[in-house]
């Protein structure tokens, strides 16, 4: 098969790294790719949203199967551009419709869909400008602390947890008032704080059948001891040791089995990869949200857990053939740390010269390419998150500190990483 993965990020180059290994893949292509993705496909400089020219470039090279990575494309509809499309339909695309990416492209909606299929999750309301002063005299009696949500996508910085009214006030002007988000801000949905400790599902599935994937969890703050600002992910685990058969048979039962009879009780097309974001409340688990695609940096820490052939996986989901499959898991554990450049999450300078690369590989070990580029023959950065690495060993502690042995190899300026990440399950 000649295959098209949409993105030019670590899940990207996770992805490639593990369809490369498929004997049913003939030709890799990676749009736009970076660095890393060159090492075991070929990058083209189309852009995720530039449905014309990603759509030019299959039909000229015969592409069989188109894997999206980003959110913002399936949001934006590539799903159904593709399949409406007589000459584009005979392509198998890996992704949900335009109308249902919406459980990641609205909060609004997610909650909605949440409530309607009684699936456990936090109580909400949501307010626009319409109602902007009902929002203000809903912040001033909500218990502490309060979540507030941008409705639409904000490029993983629209959620904002506030821990007095004062605080809570001002974001809710800031996004609604003065269109902090954009776009993505007209509506606010307002919820209760969840407290617990957070894990993530992958939910493979042909809009019928589902598989789960290995479990993750990951870590959010820039700092150690998560502390700090929340960024797009500084690391993960998996294994999860809380996420014992009971918890994930609450899981499958009282939320992965009800959102795939929501899907298609709400007659919405899904064939490809629901993320769902759970916290754990004395035992129980709650959905604090959807993403309608692969997390970053879950994927880099899961696929090489994931003993299968994706390709084949991916073939199933298009086929509606998904129930023939399988998942089965490497018994090791996996730690993946993330190297990100000095500023991230607020502003950073691109372009930094990364060293290390070459020469130092290290059996169980892998380095996935984040916001890399080639620059005058070097590597360069060229993103907030410059490099995921990912270990495997007979536990987390082992894989998390073979993955900060790695990174100590490494070297870009004012590059930093957490160096606790999994360590809170030290049995020792």
């Amino acid at each position: 098969m000649n295959i098209l993965i949409i993105g030019s990020g670590g899940r990207e180059h996770a992805l490639a790294w593990k369809m490369k290994q498929s004997p049913l893949c003939t030709n890799l292509t990676i749009a736009p790719g970076n660095a890393g993705t060159e090492l075991v496909g070929n990058n083209v400089d189309i852009q995720p949203n530039d449905f014309v020219g990603l759509a030019n470039f299959c039909l000229q090279n015969d592409v069989n199967m188109v894997v999206v990575g980003p959110e913002e494309p399936l949001v934006n509809g590539i799903y159904d551009y593709f399949t409406s499309n007589t000459t584009l339909a005979h392509i198998q695309i890996i992704g949900p419709s335009k109308d249902a990416a919406q459980l990641e492209g609205s909060k609004a909606f997610a909650k909605n869909f949440l409530i309607r299929n009684n699936i456990p999750t936090a109580a909400y309301k949501e307010f626009t400008i319409v109602n902007y002063a009902e929002g203000i005299a809903y912040i001033k009696t909500h218990t502490l602390p309060i979540v507030l949500k941008a409705d639409g996508l904000a490029a993983g910085k629209g959620v904002v947890i506030c821990t007095n009214h004062i605080e809570a006030l001002a974001e809710f002007e800031l996004m609604i008032q003065q269109s902090k988000f954009g776009d993505a801000g007209k509506k606010v949905v307002i919820e209760e704080f969840l407290t617990g400790i957070e894990l993530s599902i992958f939910v493979l599935t042909d809009g019928k059948n589902f598989l789960l994937l290995p479990e993750a969890k990951d870590y959010k703050r820039i700092g150690e001891s998560d502390k700090g600002a929340n960024t797009g992910g500084m690391g993960a685990i998996s294994p999860v040791p809380f996420a014992t058969d009971a918890f994930m048979k609450k899981i499958v039962d009282k939320v992965v089995q009800p959102t795939i009879n929501g899907l298609q009780k709400a007659q919405l097309t899904y064939k490809g990869v629901i993320f769902i974001g759970i916290i754990k409340v004395h035992d129980e688990p709650y959905v604090i949200e959807y993403n309608c695609r692969f997390g970053d940096p879950e994927t880099e820490v899961i696929l090489p857990r994931v003993e299968n052939d994706l390709v084949e996986i991916f073939n199933a989901i298009s086929t509606g053939t998904l129930h023939t499959i399988t998942i089965n898991t490497n018994p090791l554990a996996a730690a993946t740390v993330v190297a990100v450049s000095g500023g991230y999450p607020n502003e950073f300078q691109k372009g930094k010269v990364i060293d290390g690369l070459l020469g130092n590989d290290l059996e169980g070990t892998i380095v996935f390419h984040a916001g890399t580029a080639h620059k005058n023959g070097q590597v360069v950065t060229n993103g907030g998150r410059v490099l995921a690495v990912t270990s495997l060993c007979d536990d987390i502690i082992g894989a998390a500190q073979q993955s900060n042995y790695m990174l100590e190899q490494l070297f870009f300026d004012e590059m930093y990483y957490r160096t606790d990440i999994g360590f809170e399950f030290n049995e020792a």
